[in-house]
């Protein structure tokens, strides 16, 4: 199959997701095999709440709408053209190892490893078993070449080539050594974070709640920690993620809020609260759900240079361009395919490989 063939697959596949929208999904003309898998994906994303409490229908329309504008011609263009890629390459079969924390969240290690014209050995998490599988069902419609191509089991992993797995600290020591033998990626536990200097405007405020709220949280890209200037007012900050309130009225979001704040207030932490996310100056990056740890800075380059010493802890730097990799307000949630999960080259490691 020719790079061009199995991109063509992906063009198609951006082009049934993009059909799928919570304002009202439309079933579009000349999107292929829409007769068979229109009502049906529409009905999963609607059960995928019984599947996973956290999956609602604004969060997977919200990832659906996110990868169907990721897999555009012009975007898998420019993503693939920065590598060279042969059609000689002996094939290998790659075990993918997946999370579940937000709704296909595994999908772009999924694509890397078809778009490089490898197999893939599919794990899905306990917690995300549906939508991956029903789009790989989609599309070994427009390819059946692709049939022979994915695997999805339950059981033990056994005959592949090489590993890429994602999970906790805990889990990735596990995996290190279950693997040792293999070429792998090891992801671990990530948070990002935030820097604010008090100049920002109330619409990058704002946006900033975009990318705490977004999946409730959940997700390595979802800013958990604040990093502000000596003095720092709130008010703005609370006054900006207010139309974030409606958050609260999540049965699992309030139970976590409810719950995260009796433990800190019990511990006598001090707390900024204003009814669905409470603020805790603490050194950590990683913050439970409804919470978000702030912590205060003095000077710009030294944090800088803590951000950098603290790289492997972090995913993403939200900022008015402060740091030089920093992402723009409200982004963080909507990476491009050459964004690279843990700044690992996910195509260059499936490429160079043996």
């Amino acid at each position: 199959m020719t790079l061009e063939t199995k991109k063509s697959v992906f063009v198609e596949l951006g082009k049934f997701l993009s059909q799928f929208s919570e304002n009202g999904s439309e079933k579009k003309s000349g999107v292929l095999h829409n007769e068979i898998f229109f009502e049906d994906f529409e009905k999963l994303i609607h059960l995928s709440q019984s599947h996973n409490g956290w999956y609602t229908p604004e969060q997977v329309y919200f990832a659906v709408q996110s990868w169907a504008e990721a897999l555009t011609e012009e975007n898998i263009t420019k993503w693939i053209s920065q590598y060279t890629f042969s059609d000689n390459d002996s094939e290998k079969t790659v075990a993918l190892i997946l999370a579940g924390n937000i709704p296909l969240v595994g999908f772009h290690d999924f694509l890397c490893v078809l778009i490089t014209g490898n197999k893939a050995l599919v794990k899905t998490s306990s917690n995300d078993q549906h939508l991956l599988p029903f789009l790989a069902k989609y599309i070994i419609a427009i390819n059946a070449a692709f049939a022979d191509k994915i695997t999805f089991v339950e059981g033990k992993l056994e005959n592949f080539d090489a590993v890429i797995a994602t999970g906790s600290n805990n889990t990735s020591r596990y995996f290190e050594y279950y693997f040792r033998d293999k070429p792998s990626i090891i992801r671990k536990n990530r948070n990002s974070a935030a820097i604010l200097t008090g100049k920002e405007t109330h619409e990058e405020l704002e946006a900033l709640g975009e990318d705490i709220f977004r999946y409730f949280g959940l997700g390595c890209r979802n800013v958990s920690k604040l990093f502000v200037p000596k003095d720092y007012s709130f008010d703005n900050f609370f006054h900006a993620v207010f139309k974030y309130q409606d958050v609260i009225h999540y049965e699992k979001y309030a139970n976590n809020y409810d719950y995260n704040k009796a433990v800190f207030l019990m511990s006598n932490f001090k707390l900024t609260d204003n009814g669905f996310l409470t603020l805790k100056e603490d050194a950590s990056y990683a913050s439970p759900i409804s919470s978000v740890f702030y912590e205060y800075y003095e000077n710009l380059e030294e944090l800088q240079k803590r951000l950098s010493d603290d790289s492997e802890q972090i995913q993403c730097i939200v900022s008015a361009n402060l740091t030089s990799n920093s992402i723009a307000f409200g982004e963080t949630q909507k990476p491009q395919l050459w964004d690279y999960a843990d700044n690992v080259d996910t195509i260059t490691f499936l490429l160079t490989t043996k």
